[in-house]
């Protein structure tokens, strides 16, 4: 492959498609549709914007993601999960004005385009990886419960201020004892979502299109609008999406650019997870840098043509799966038809009734609660289990982004707290057993007279410097036998910075000053090199770095004359 191709892997895949894979692939296309269409009007409402918004967020993001994308198999396009995000930037910055809806999210979807092509350029695609399973699961169950709140006035038919979880279950509540309910939209949207759920086990049956044209269907026949006040979506615009500069006040910018990044993060961690899973299955090999580029070319385009943020999606990819798609020709087939409906059957689902959409995002918010897997993180590692229920209070009590910032600080010190406090042992013989293992877990274990065999099980940097010092100094207080010399057994250690650098050379001179040795074993070459770049290595001696731990206690005896029987 020539070196500008790995960035366009569309073109790749069409000098190598197969003929006997179109017909899979247009079938699978026309099968998608009949999701795209229901879903990215669904989504788009509850985001805050008008549902045709949701179809132009469908159409060119598939096309983008057909180019970069590369993924064989994986659809893009409006997504539940972000839906929270979006609406808590647009709906108090918009007020109440739909064209002012839809500039803020398409610059949040030109954002966070921007942000996924950078990582992606700079290599960064692993950085979602430092968020750790609890703590995914923690907001993504915080934003589950707001979608699903957020859903709820349009399920009963009246509408409330949104002004965070808490607060909008109270305004709901409060509004149901007064009175404001609208029953038969409730029932409509009852209807609707039992239909979803009932049929989700049967993956060969299209439960969602069934529900959504049911409902259309029950309210243009019986006018519910006209007779009993259920709000419908109303005829779409005719035409297709135009390139469009999002234009939006100065003022909103840091919110926007903050909700951009928070939409980033969550459609990566996503499509991330679903791209490897997919590639599994097809068998090929996915480059999560150009899938962060993929991923960032098609929220870059969704922005510019009046769409908003996308990810990937974990009900659409598997539809087209297993309606035989083999590459994403499916997901150019998908597009093309919604165009085509769009201009050729705009007020096909105008009876379409808002609590049946509504419901179909509900039904999507319960499929993002994880609670089976959260059971078992209680069971084995309880403090981790914990993390996940803050970081689902977060988002809960403040709110989806200041829930995401959470989230990402907690992941942050969890990852720095494990190399801040890490494991460190004294090491001793343990008989019957070969090497040198753990004192603490091996009491009996005998120790070398006169020498400390230290482990250090974590890199050294500038936040467990100090506490690698004092730690040393303390097993050379607690030795059984005056301390002759110290090795530290450095296997586990992988870096060493300027910080900790210079506090081995401070250890070193109070070690001295005692008439003990400092010396090391089993230290990566890596390390050494960074040791010889801080001007180090040669300072220390070569000859005070052991190859192995055996080594450096069989140079110990020797030179002590200890007596001493492995």
């Amino acid at each position: 492959m020539q070196r500008w191709q790995r960035w366009v892997p569309g073109i790749d895949t069409l000098r190598r498609y197969e003929a006997a894979w179109l017909p899979n692939d247009i079938v699978a296309g026309l099968v998608l549709t009949t999701m795209l269409v229901p879903v990215g009007i669904a989504y788009a409402v509850a985001s805050g914007l008008p549902g045709i918004n949701g179809l132009y967020a469908t159409i060119v993001p598939l096309l983008a993601y057909a180019v970069f994308g590369p993924s064989r198999i994986l659809v893009l396009g409006p997504d539940s999960a972000l839906a929270a995000v979006i609406l808590s930037v647009v709906l108090p910055l918009s007020a109440g004005s739909p064209e002012r809806a839809v500039a803020l999210a398409a610059m949040m979807a030109v954002v966070s385009g921007l942000v996924c092509i950078v990582i992606g350029l700079l290599r960064l695609g692993f950085v979602t990886d430092l968020l750790s399973k609890p703590i995914r699961y923690g907001y993504m169950n915080g934003i589950a419960l707001t979608v699903l709140i957020s859903q709820l006035p349009k399920f009963f038919g009246f509408s409330i201020e949104g002004a965070g979880p808490l607060r909008d279950i109270v305004q709901v509540v409060h509004a149901l004892l007064d009175g404001k309910a609208n029953w038969v939209a409730a029932a409509v949207g009852a209807g609707t979502l039992a239909t979803i759920l009932v049929l989700k086990p049967f993956k060969r049956v299209p439960g969602l299109l069934i529900a959504v044209v049911a409902a259309t269907v029950v309210a243009g026949l019986l006018a519910l609008g006209e007779r009993f006040g259920v709000k419908v979506l109303g005829p779409l615009p005719q035409g297709l999406p135009s390139f469009a500069l999002p234009h939006i006040a100065f003022a909103d910018l840091a919110q926007v650019a903050i909700g951009g990044c928070a939409v980033a993060m969550v459609a990566f961690a996503d499509t991330s997870v679903l791209s490897r899973t997919y590639a599994a299955k097809t068998r090929t090999a996915v480059d999560p840098n150009q899938e962060m580029i993929g991923l960032g070319a098609a929220n870059l385009a969704a922005g510019l043509f009046q769409g908003f943020a996308i990810s990937s999606s974990a009900s659409r990819t598997p539809v087209a799966e297993a309606a035989g798609a083999k590459t994403q020709l499916t997901g150019i087939v998908g597009a093309v038809s919604v165009a085509l409906l769009l201009l050729l059957a705009p007020n096909l689902l105008k009876d379409l009734p808002n609590s049946a959409l509504a419901a179909v995002v509900i039904a999507a918010a319960i499929g993002l609660f994880e609670f089976a897997d959260l059971r078992r993180i209680y069971r084995i590692q309880r403090w981790e289990f914990w993390l996940s229920i803050v970081c689902f209070a977060g988002v809960a009590l403040f709110g989806a982004i200041p829930g995401i910032g959470l989230a990402i600080a907690i992941a942050v010190i969890e990852f720095l707290w494990d190399g801040w406090r890490p494991h460190y042992a004294v090491l001793g013989r343990v008989d019957g057993i070969r090497g040198f293992h753990d004192t603490a877990r091996y009491p009996d274990a005998r120790r070398v007279p006169g020498l400390v065999l230290f482990r250090w099980d974590a890199p050294l940097f500038f936040a467990n410097a100090e506490l690698f010092r004092q730690r040393v100094l303390d097993a050379v207080a607690a030795s059984p036998t005056p301390v002759k010399r110290v090795v530290v057994t450095a296997e586990p250690v992988t870096s060493i910075d300027v910080t900790s650098a210079d506090m081995l050379v401070e250890l070193v001179q109070a070690l001295r000053e005692s008439n003990i040795e400092l010396r090391f074993a089993e230290m990566k070459d890596p390390v050494k090199d960074k040791l010889r770049r801080f001007e180090l290595f040669d300072r220390f001696g070569a000859a005070n770095f052991h190859p192995t731990v055996g080594a450096a206690v069989d140079d110990y005896v020797d030179a002590y004359a200890v007596d001493w029987k492995p």
